[in-house]
């Protein structure tokens, strides 16, 4: 049975609306993705790293309950668990204020085997932080040793836009790693200052790898490969929070890749008609998270989707 293998930080993020706090979920950007996938019964695997606190408790029984083996977290007696403050606004997107307090030593974890074909997920600061860049090196090294197909989330957000030209070795490393890369018009202008998509292609990815899924919140998707290039319009939503969107999106598209036996050496044969049935779940996957303040899919979702 394919696995699929997640790397990322944990946290706790606290949602406020109206300046009020409304619900305090457990979450992470890759985090949030292997919740959806362990709802559906997928064989996931995170590593990730916690405190020896309250909110690493509850992380790690969320983590239980949802199907997430939480064998290859670090719990870390020294400093504590992160915690993020996320503030809705009108269009319920969010801004976030980040509290960490990590030990000097990180990520004290053996990495989990890999095989042909299992998926293995990295994405956000956490796949590019120096700290931890010999543990993400560790696993990618594996994963492409194995045949494991990598998908790279770039989630790069405008409070790491100052380090971008001092991180750009590292993300271009990644690029080159991944089999496909996904991210948003907003990660790639606080990493390069642009924002169409055909340029950032052009000039950023395609030598690295070709196939690029570009996202622009709820207004479009873009799918570039060898031989395509596509657009798919985004259906209107009345959202409730928009955190976790694009995390789903990806756990979508991983589980469109398993759904349909898609396996790393298929990629290059891939049908315009195979790519719209794992967009479409990518999109699903979105939309449903957009309806509740979860951070991933919701269990009646999941039943009902299998």
């Amino acid at each position: 049975m394919r696995k699929v293998i997640g790397i990322g930080e944990t946290i706790l993020d606290i949602l406020f609306k109206d300046s009020q706090p409304t619900a305090a979920v457990p979450g992470g950007s890759v985090f949030n993705g292997i919740i959806s996938l362990g709802r559906l019964g997928v064989n996931v695997t995170f590593i990730s790293e916690t405190g020896n606190d309250k909110v690493g408790d509850i992380i790690l029984k969320f983590m239980r309950e949802n199907g997430v083996s939480t064998d290859y977290v670090n719990v870390f007696p020294e400093g504590k668990s992160p915690v993020s403050l996320a503030f809705l606004n009108e269009q319920n997107d969010a801004e976030y204020l980040f509290y960490k307090d990590y030990p000097r030593l990180r990520l004290d974890v053996t990495m989990p085997e890999i095989h042909r074909d299992d998926i293995v997920m990295i994405g956000s600061y956490y796949a590019v932080t120096p700290q931890l860049r010999d543990k993400v090196k560790e696993l990618l090294d594996k994963a492409r040793e194995k045949g494991a197909i990598i998908y790279y989330d770039v989630n790069f957000r405008s409070t790491h836009k100052n380090e971008a030209i001092k991180l750009l070795p590292v993300i271009l490393e990644n690029f080159e790693y991944a089999d496909i890369i996904r991210g948003s018009v907003e990660d790639f202008e606080n990493m390069f200052g642009l924002a169409d998509a055909d340029k950032i292609y052009k000039s950023k990815i395609e030598f690295y790898c070709p196939y690029f899924i570009c996202t622009h919140g709820g207004k479009e998707i873009r799918l570039y490969t060898k031989g395509m290039k596509k657009h798919y319009d985004v259906e209107p939503l009345q959202t409730v929070s928009t955190v976790g969107a694009g995390d789903n999106f990806n756990a979508g598209v991983v589980f469109g890749l398993l759904k349909h036996r898609i396996r790393r050496d298929d990629l290059e044969e891939l049908s315009e008609d195979d790519w719209d049935r794992v967009i479409r779940c990518g999109k699903d996957f979105s939309a449903d998270v957009c309806m509740s303040l979860s951070n991933s899919i919701s269990k009646s979702f999941a039943a009902g989707y299998k």
